[in-house]
C-alpha cells in the first residue's frame, strides 16, 4: 500500500463539505479536516449542513467555527430540511445542492456515504454525484445503530493530538445528544482506532472514506 498526498505542494484547497445533519461532518471527517488545514495554510472551506433545527443550529454554527479556525474565509451554510424527511423532499434538495455550485469548483469533497442506512444521509450521497460530476468526492462513515459500517478503500492517518481535539470539540459543542447512547469519547475514538489498525497509521488512529473514483 502506497501513501498518496492529497496535495503534493501543500498549496491551498478549496475543500466542501456536506453534512445532513449538524454533527455529521464533524464525526465523519473532523479530523481529516483539522489535518487538511494544518497542512494546507491558505485553505478555504465551505461547510454546509442541511438541517439544524432549533438549539443544533446555533450548535452547528459554533462547532463549525472551531473547526474551521485555520480556514481562509470559511462559509459556514445552514439549510431548513426537516430532519428524517429528505427523501420525500428531493427536488427541494436537489434545488439546493444547485445552488452550491455558487461556491466555486472544489478539490476535495467530503459527504455521507451511498450505502449509509439513514435515508437523510444516502440521499445526499445521490445528489452529490449528480451535482458535482468532475471532482475528488470521499464518502465519510457515521457509526450508528444501523451497524453499515463497509469496508472503506481510503484512509487518512491522524495524531493522536489531533484525534482528542476532534473529540474534545464534538463532545463540547453538542450538548444536544449527549442523552444518545452512541454519543460518547468511546464511540468516536474506537471507529479511528479500528480504521488506524487497517492502515498501519503511525500513531493508530484514522478516518476512512469510500472513493469511487480517483483519477491519477
Amino acid at each position: 500500500m502506497i501513501p498518496l498526498a492529497l496535495s503534493q505542494a501543500r498549496a491551498p484547497l478549496h475543500i466542501l463539505c456536506l453534512g445532513a445533519h449538524s454533527d455529521d461532518i464533524e464525526i465523519g471527517c473532523g479530523g481529516t479536516i483539522l489535518r487538511l488545514l494544518a497542512e494546507n495554510p491558505g485553505s478555504t472551506v465551505s461547510w454546509v449542513v442541511f438541517a439544524a433545527p432549533g438549539p443544533r443550529e446555533e450548535e452547528a454554527r459554533q462547532s463549525a467555527a472551531e473547526f474551521l479556525k485555520d480556514a481562509s474565509d470559511p462559509r459556514v451554510i445552514i439549510g431548513s430540511f426537516r430532519e428524517s424527511y429528505f427523501p420525500f423532499v428531493g427536488a427541494e434538495v436537489k434545488d439546493f445542492f444547485e445552488s452550491l455550485k455558487q461556491l466555486g469548483t472544489p478539490d476535495l469533497i467530503f459527504c455521507h456515504h451511498r450505502h449509509d442506512e439513514h435515508q437523510d444521509h444516502r440521499t445526499l450521497a445521490q445528489l452529490v454525484w449528480n451535482t458535482f460530476r468532475d471532482h475528488r468526492i470521499f464518502e465519510f462513515e457515521i457509526p450508528k445503530y444501523e451497524g453499515d459500517l463497509g469496508h472503506p478503500n481510503a484512509f487518512v492517518p491522524l495524531t493522536k493530538a489531533l484525534v482528542e481535539r476532534k473529540i474534545e470539540l464534538i463532545l463540547h459543542h453538542f450538548a444536544s445528544q449527549t442523552t444518545r447512547r452512541w454519543f460518547r469519547r468511546e464511540t468516536f475514538e474506537g471507529v479511528m482506532s479500528i480504521r488506524g489498525v487497517e492502515c498501519n497509521a503511525a500513531e493508530g488512529y484514522a478516518e476512512a472514506f469510500h472513493v469511487r473514483k480517483f483519477v491519477l
